[in-house]
């Protein structure tokens, strides 16, 4: 069995977890997210606490015992604190604002990048170089974030661009005659 699935998932006050129809719904202050149940998982609740075990001997049940376990702590973990990513514009005239559902974009192009925000990711921007992307999800705040980076990834010259917070990006030197 995998490591992982052997610890237990604390089920938080506040947080309510239903298991039914081959589903589990976490249900908590930041909103309702739900995951089919794999057929080589088990999940069992114990009080406040939830418990994922392969079912049978199979190395696919005991990898996938390990990966439901890591989806179902993401699950309760975002319904009641959340996930967010943080991004940071390099680059002298990048700028980046959110209205409602929408980041604006401003990253050296001929035209503005809007970015339309899914149902359940919110954005902030707390300077004009700064990108807060938060939400549930951890999957969809994840994807979200790459894909606002996939506009105008890091260059290896002078590091202009959006990239990660935590991001380290390796400055090349330039040819030299």
């Amino acid at each position: 069995m995998s490591r992982v699935a052997r610890m237990p998932i604390a089920v938080p006050s506040g947080v309510d977890v239903q298991i039914a129809n081959g589903v589990i719904t976490a249900k908590g202050p930041l909103g309702t997210l739900t995951q089919a149940i794999n057929p080589l998982v088990a999940v069992n609740r114990d009080g406040a606490e939830l418990k994922i075990s392969a079912v049978g001997e199979t190395t696919a049940a005991a990898a996938m015992s390990g990966t439901f376990r890591a989806l179902v702590a993401n699950m309760v973990q975002g319904v009641s604190k959340g996930f967010e990513r943080k991004l940071t514009l390099v680059g002298v005239g990048y700028r980046a604002q959110a209205q409602g559902a929408t980041l604006n974009l401003s990253l050296g192009f001929s035209h503005p990048v809007a970015h339309q925000m899914p149902d359940g990711v919110k954005c902030e921007t707390p300077t004009q170089t700064e990108i807060l992307i938060k939400g549930a999800d951890k999957q969809k705040v994840g994807q979200i974030a790459a894909e606002v980076r996939a506009y105008k990834p890091p260059e290896p010259y002078k590091g202009k661009g959006v990239r990660y917070s935590d991001e380290v990006v390796v400055i090349k030197e330039t040819k030299k005659k």
